[in-house]
């Protein structure tokens, strides 16, 4: 016998009211369980650093004078200090993504050093600073804070006390890539325990969550499930629907949050606007990259890291160019020419992966395999094995280091660290109007694509990536993307 939306809702009574229980405990549990993780990872932090400059660098360098920190820094201010920035941050009751928590984790840890300094210079106690002690606890309160909170939360996830059950309203496409990012960042903790969809059979999502209701009885349905956050995710609805929902709603519960029809448009930096009377609100956005300082920040970032990075590489650069050297034959590098900003050409500098007669020998392979001229043309690469790419070259195109020399470009300002895509000339016309977008700053080594699939995207999906990062451009984003692109690399994901 199929079920009714009221029998449905029957079914998963008790287990929405156990899950909310549950959370009402954990309200006031959890915040002190990530206030305790908080202070021994500060804690923690500043005993390792006393540890160094007090005890470790001495033995070493015994010109350095004796070090000795009061046990009421230690202990009491530190800590404290941290925790008041903490808090205001809202990092005890706010359900931020993963990312978001380490931006916000770095800005306070910055913060509360140059306050350390700050305040022991101003009274007095200039002569005790010891810069190692500051510069070490800054980097191990960062490290041991964002270790500490994330395996707190999945604990406390797994416990249910960091779970907040939320309700859907809707069950489209929009809900669908909410439940997604939801499963993406379990640190989040949003629990779904029903949909309320008047279209129920046809949603997939329905094969996923509970079905406790549809828009006539909405508000039974929360009632019923006794949670206090719901999500409309239901951009399509026309404005009269949407209010009727909102003030039908709202009564009920204590979180009403809306999904509104924004996708493509530039979020990060985006600032709400509201006049008096509330009745209307302007979203001012912002492009990032069209700032001069901005583009200032970005090409010092590239440049400082860049020479870094090169230091650091020289050696594996110094031995992937014997190889592919004595592999065979044709030149070291292959350098073509890649769309650079405003649409100018550049010579793209990359590690030779493929036969000196690589463009008669891919013709030859279409002949005689059509089906790979479709994918071809779909993905612009061939992922189940390309006859041009050489032995040496399928190696270090799986680990992306047939990219390195493109270092070179980054140091020149033909490219950045991260941006979008380097695109082929003759890909202009395919970029469509995004190129007016994509093409407002250089490419980058990785970006977004490269994080988000790399060749496993197929065109279309690269240049939406492209065009988001390019209107949401953050130095923050380029730091977090360069952290994601050291996973993917050896995670060898969409590397052909």
């Amino acid at each position: 016998m199929a079920l009714t939306p009221h029998m449905r809702t029957v079914v998963i009574k008790r287990p929405i009211h156990l899950i909310t229980g549950i959370f009402r405990i954990g309200q006031y549990i959890a915040p002190m369980i990530l206030i305790i993780a908080d202070y021994f990872a500060v804690i923690f932090a500043e005993l390792i650093a006393w540890y160094v400059r007090g005890v470790l660098l001495p033995q070493y360098f015994p010109m350095l004078s004796i070090f000795t920190i009061s046990n009421t820094y230690v202990y009491f201010i530190f800590p404290f200090t941290f925790f008041l920035f903490l808090a205001y941050e809202g990092m005890y009751s706010k359900r931020l993504a993963f990312w978001k928590c380490v931006e916000i984790i770095f800005k306070i840890c910055t913060y509360v050093s140059i306050l350390a300094i700050a305040v022991m210079y101003f009274t007095g106690r200039a002569e005790n600073i010891s810069r190692t002690f500051i510069g070490v606890m800054w980097i191990l309160s960062f490290i041991y804070l964002i270790y500490t909170r994330y395996i707190a939360k999945r604990m406390l996830v797994a416990a249910g006390l960091w779970q907040k059950p939320v309700v859907i309203v809707g069950a489209g496409k929009t809900a669908e890539f909410l439940a997604k990012n939801f499963e993406d960042e379990p640190t989040l903790g949003y629990k779904i325990v029903g949909l309320v969809e008047d279209h129920y059979a046809e949603r997939p999502l329905m094969h996923r969550y509970q079905h406790i209701g549809v828009f006539s009885d909405v508000e039974q349905a929360i009632i019923n499930s006794e949670v206090q956050d719901v999500i409309i995710a239901t951009p399509g609805l026309e404005r009269e629907e949407m209010l009727d929902l909102v003030y039908r709603i709202q009564p009920y519960v204590k979180n009403l949050t809306i999904v509104p029809d924004l996708f493509g448009v530039p979020l990060s930096n985006m600032e709400v606007e509201t006049f008096f009377n509330e009745k209307m609100i302007m979203l001012r956005v912002r492009n990032n990259l069209s700032l001069l300082r901005n583009r200032i920040i970005k090409r010092m970032f590239d440049i400082i890291a860049g020479g870094c990075i090169v230091s650091l590489l020289f050696p594996i650069l110094l031995v992937l160019y014997l190889i592919v050297k004595y592999d065979s034959q044709g030149p070291v590098l292959h350098n073509a020419n890649r769309l650079g900003k405003k649409g100018k050409e550049f010579l793209c500098y990359k590690f030779r992966t493929m036969h000196a007669d690589a463009d008669n020998m891919l013709e030859e392979y279409f002949q005689h395999n059509p089906e790979a001229k479709e994918e071809w043309d779909k993905f612009a690469k061939l992922r189940n094995g390309d006859p041009r790419v050489t032995k040496v070259g399928k190696w270090i195109r799986r680990y992306s280091l047939d990219e390195l020399p493109q270092i070179v470009n980054v140091l020149k300002g033909d490219m950045s660290l991260v941006g979008p895509r380097p695109y082929l000339p003759r890909e202009k016309i395919k970029m469509g109007y995004l190129s007016n977008v994509i093409l407002e700053t250089v490419p980058g080594i990785t970006g977004l694509w490269q994080v988000s699939g790399r060749n496993d995207i197929e065109f279309e999906g690269r240049l939406q990536l492209d065009s988001w990062y390019v209107r949401n451009w953050s130095v923050w984003q380029d730091m977090v993307l360069l952290a994601k692109t050291v996973g993917v690399v050896l995670g060898r994901k969409g590397a052909y």
